[in-house]
């Protein structure tokens, strides 16, 4: 059982409004009020990532456990501290890493864990976002970008099949959507493509681009020695449009929210289970971590054009 009591937020009337739909918690304007007013176990921390670890770290410190949106960090020193700072207050640190909730990526590593396919050699991964992302992402002094705030979950899904860690990183992208918005962000980048080995000798791939237009696309693919598994789709539902003039015509999926909307439920009610039941979480600050450390070899690889060996330096 779980109950919200709080809404933060630096725009107080987006907080009241919240507070309201949910029922009549308090709302505040910033978590040290927060904390200060109201009695509570743990906090959902979903702003922008050059947030997230002074944020972390306060709850931590107060006694809070945290679930983190990712990327978790900007820096691996700041990931560090914030791994540090929950284990010394003995509180959970859950990073959100939705698709390990989705139940059909679930059911896709589950399969590969038992040998469906054969020892998995090759993992895909498609990661495309609709829009641009806000202009913090593409500040380097806020943000990492897209290849970290639409990628991170593509690194950590090609960890997870492949239950290996990474080993060498080698990227390239370029602004080829949006090329006006380079003008304003040197650096820049809309499109994305990373190749992976792994410790073990597999390989990896992410395909990645943001703002696509055309809908929210995350797909996986998965080849092994006996056999290949997919998962995902663009086709958001059954439903298909035959016309006349022999066009078919779907709804595909228009955001994030709608994809993964069961997942994000899954991994909210696995992190209020991991504080009642006094566990590990399912996704952990460690998880966080490897993700971010591949994001920053991939940013690394585009601006040097050469290999990155993790782990980084």
């Amino acid at each position: 059982m779980a109950e919200v009591v709080a809404v933060v937020d630096s725009n107080v009337e987006a907080a009241r409004n919240l507070a309201s739909l949910l029922g009549g918690a308090g709302y505040y304007e910033s978590l040290t009020e927060a904390i200060r007013k109201v009695d509570f176990d743990a906090v959902f921390i979903t702003t922008p990532t050059f947030t997230h670890h002074p944020l972390t770290v306060e709850a931590a410190e107060a006694g809070k456990h945290v679930f983190c949106e990712k990327p978790m960090a900007l820096t691996l020193r700041e990931a560090d501290d914030m791994i540090s700072v929950a284990r010394r207050n003995n509180v959970k640190l859950q990073i959100g890493f939705m698709r390990r909730f989705d139940p059909e990526f679930r059911k896709a590593k589950s399969l590969i864990d038992e040998g469906a396919i054969g020892k998995p050699v090759l993992v895909k991964s498609v990661g495309r976002g609709p829009g641009l992302p806000p202009r913090w992402a593409l500040d380097p002094k806020t943000g990492l970008g897209m290849v970290a705030e639409v990628n991170s979950h593509d690194f950590d899904t090609l960890r997870w099949f492949m239950n290996d860690e990474f080993k060498t990183i080698y990227a390239d992208a370029a602004a080829l959507l949006r090329p006006d918005v380079a003008e304003e962000f040197p650096g820049f980048h809309d499109v994305v493509v990373v190749a992976v080995r792994f410790q073990k000798g597999g390989l990896g791939l992410i395909d990645g681009g943001c703002p696509v237009n055309y809908a929210y696309d995350a797909r996986v693919e998965v080849l092994g020695t006996e056999g290949l598994l997919t998962v995902g789709e663009i086709q958001g539902t059954s439903l298909i449009i035959c016309h006349k003039d022999q066009k078919m015509t779907t709804e595909p999926f228009h955001s994030w929210r709608d994809r993964f909307r069961e997942a994000y439920i899954a991994e909210a009610e696995s992190f209020i289970r991991s504080i009642i039941e006094d566990r590990e979480p399912e996704v952990t600050g460690e998880d966080g971590r490897k993700a971010l450390e591949a994001t920053l070899a991939a940013i690394r690889s585009i601006k040097e054009h050469e290999p990155v060996n993790l782990p980084v330096k």
